[in-house]
């Protein structure tokens, strides 16, 4: 990856936190001590290398697989420093970064989660995770994309469909069809209370209850009636969905073999990444999004990277961070590479999305509010054990 930098002008602060790397302390330095030392914002790129190099590793929690093709090419920049990775669901990898931040036994420097609501309520409440935006790529980034940490992509949790069976598009044109005897049993997604990003998709659609509304009424023709105890449109649509028997299971690569396994003469919908439309070659699928399904085929939400408060590798952590975000090029790189993919969209106005790829705005997914949602997840996590 070529990045270009600044003049090689050592700050004060830089110089004092490689001293203290390079063992010239009086006392042993901890991740903690250097990071509070360095002015990191003031680095330029060869300093950051020469620090993150001092260190030899950076560990890493990531909420995807793709973390893998991260490891191999960022080794292969940077051959001076090891990266661990390990690949954890998103409840997970919140889980085990606040219960080792607790414990004062932090393991990861770099945290790559989704599931906002819970990272701006309790990891940066709590101060499991800090926040750092790669100078380099900060001008290029709509300030969304910077707080509360630095999201170097939006992926999505949207209704697909089996496009061998369906040539012609999309079998559903409105949500609310799925609730129907035709539809029965036939529509697969994890469940909510097993996964965060699905929670945030249910939990969404109790926030968009009017539009959820709006659309009851445009296909059966006639206003929405609530059921005694269901609050909203949104948590009426998942009501019937539960009734007319979804089938909840506990991966997304259950869903995706479900939707989109070839030679299905009726195959189910479901909800799973658009992003994973990726692996139909290589899987034998035949995944599609269904674009523009009323009121909205499902949400957008960002994937963030922050650095662990407790970091022993707080220069390495940067490192990979900025890598992440993607090199100069209009398709990111290296860096970015695993993420350049149909429903994955870059979060940097100078990286252009891939031709293949359905607009945001021809997909029609709802864009979360991490606060908004943060708010009512409990309440729906418990509407979904009522109902099921």
């Amino acid at each position: 990856m070529r990045i270009p930098t600044r003049p090689l002008v050592t700050s004060a602060a830089a110089l004092a936190a490689l001293a203290l790397l390079a063992g010239c302390s009086t006392s042993p330095a901890t991740g903690d001590d250097t990071a509070a030392a360095v002015d990191w914002e003031s680095l330029s790129h060869d300093e950051l290398v020469a620090m993150a190099e001092e260190e030899g590793t950076v560990s890493v929690y990531a909420f995807t697989s793709r973390i893998a093709s991260i490891q191999e090419s960022f080794e292969a920049a940077y051959p001076g420093i090891d990266v661990v990775a390990s690949d954890l669901s998103s409840t997970e990898l919140i889980q085990r970064l606040a219960s080792e931040h607790t414990a004062g036994s932090t393991t990861a420097d770099v945290a790559y989660v989704s599931d906002a609501p819970v990272v701006v309520t309790q990891l940066l409440a709590d101060g499991v995770l800090t926040p750092y935006v790669p100078p380099r790529v900060a001008e290029s980034l709509p300030e969304e994309f910077q707080t509360p940490l630095v999201a170097n992509r939006l992926s999505t949790k949207v209704l697909m469909y089996n496009e061998e069976a369906h040539p012609d598009g999309a079998p559903v044109d409105n949500l609310w069809e799925l609730t129907e005897p035709a539809w029965a049993g036939k529509v697969v997604m994890v469940d909510p209370n097993v996964r965060g990003d699905y929670l945030d998709l249910v939990t969404e659609m109790s926030l968009r209850s009017d539009e959820m509304s709006s659309a009851y009424e445009e296909h059966f023709g006639t206003p929405i009636a609530l059921d005694e105890g269901v609050e909203d449109a949104g948590l009426q649509f998942i009501s019937d969905l539960y009734a007319n028997d979804v089938v909840l299971v506990d991966d997304t690569d259950t869903v995706n073999a479900a939707v989109g396994a070839t030679g299905q003469a009726s195959p189910p919908v479901g909800f799973t990444s658009y992003s994973d439309r990726r692996d139909n070659e290589d899987e034998g699928w035949a995944l599609q999004v269904a674009a523009a399904v009323a009121p909205s085929p499902g949400i957008a939400f960002p994937a963030m990277l922050g650095v662990t408060a407790g970091a022993e590798n707080p220069a390495a952590a940067r490192l990979l961070i900025d890598y992440m975000m993607g090199d100069d090029s209009e398709t990111g790189g290296a860096g970015f590479e695993p993420f350049y993919v149909a429903g994955d969209y870059p979060t940097r106005g100078d990286v252009v999305a891939p031709a293949d790829a359905v607009s945001l705005d021809e997909l029609g997914a709802w864009r979360i509010d991490p606060e908004s949602s943060a708010e009512r997840r409990d309440e729906i996590a418990d509407f979904l054990l009522s109902i099921q």
